[in-house]
């Protein structure tokens, strides 16, 4: 591909899975299903926290700060992803794909705050019960929740503006499913040493940070549910951290693998799986993880449903 002055006429070629295409016609049934059930799953706590009163309360208002950026984060890549499987080598413009790493950078360091926060909300009401209302109180729940927004917003602003500011100039074909920082900065021409040293600080501060924080908060809360007299409740409490910790160790984890080195020597169908763990299994697992597990979140579902049943008997 020639050196384009203007960088709007470039454009790039996502290859997907392209070297094995029986495979891409299986993943691409597999990723709808997944694709919807995400959607489905988001959009009901999204719903049902919204019409009941009781559920405005920090804890369950997170979850539905999280399901927005679940439900957004999935409507960024699997559509895209659904065309690369369907096709061979599909094309991308050189303004579809920054638009596509912008929102991707900006829902997922959103959810790295999203998740840290709700860690720091379960620490608080489970070791300290009598304080919570004021530890977690208004003002505070809404710091958090415009902090982890924001902060979303400016790292997608500055990397994506940094990664498309090099010159492509070398081979337009992306090795991936969609426009992910790692396999986009390969085909760039410039040096892009001083983006590697930001890229890995930056994905200790927005990643490895709260991940660590996480953990504090959950050993912490681990502790107290140890002092708990009832053996069903320690069983429970186990269960619901058991569960959280797994989402948060697969979303943490592969991400900080993907962009610690974005140049790293791992192989591209590495770096697919890698990504695909993150951006397609996190927003199916979270609903279910965080929510759909619950018993009170149960109960309006039940309502809800008993209602639409009674509406369509009259």
């Amino acid at each position: 591909m020639k050196r384009q002055n203007q960088s709007s006429e470039v454009e790039f070629i996502l290859l997907g899975f392209s070297d094995f295409p029986e495979l891409q016609g299986q993943l691409f049934g597999v990723f709808l299903v997944v694709y919807l059930v995400t959607l489905m799953g988001n959009a009901i706590i999204i719903v049902v926290i919204s019409l009941e009163q009781s559920f405005h309360v920090p804890m369950y208002l997170f979850l539905l700060n999280l399901s927005v950026v679940d439900v957004s984060f999935s409507a960024v890549i699997m559509p895209e992803m659904l065309v690369v499987l369907a096709t061979v080598k599909t094309p991308i413009s050189f303004v579809s794909c920054f638009a596509q790493m912008y929102f991707i950078l900006f829902f997922g360091g959103t959810e790295c705050f999203f998740l840290g926060a709700m860690a720091y909300d379960r620490f608080a009401a489970i070791c300290y019960p009598l304080s919570y209302p004021v530890i977690m109180n208004k003002k505070v729940f809404m710091k958090l929740v415009i902090f982890s927004w924001v902060s979303g917003i400016m790292v997608a602003s500055v990397q994506t503006s940094w990664v498309f500011s090099f010159p492509f100039c070398g081979p337009n074909e992306i090795n991936h499913l969609f426009c992910e920082t790692p396999p986009v900065l390969e085909l760039a021409c410039g040096d892009t040493f001083m983006f590697e040293i930001y890229a890995f600080t930056g994905t200790i501060l927005i990643i490895m940070v709260p991940f660590l924080l996480i953990l504090l908060s959950y050993t912490r809360i681990l502790f107290a549910i140890l002092k708990m007299p009832s053996t069903t409740g320690r069983q429970k409490a186990f269960s619901t951290c058991a569960s959280h910790l797994t989402s948060v160790t697969l979303f943490y984890g592969t991400a900080s693998m993907t962009y610690l080195q974005p140049k790293s020597g791992y192989s591209p169908e590495t770096k697919k799986l890698m990504s695909l763990a993150y951006t397609l299994l996190t927003p199916l697992l979270n609903p279910l993880i965080y929510s759909l597990r619950n018993s009170e979140m149960k109960r309006p579902l039940v309502k809800l449903w008993q209602r639409k049943v009674d509406l369509h008997t009259l």
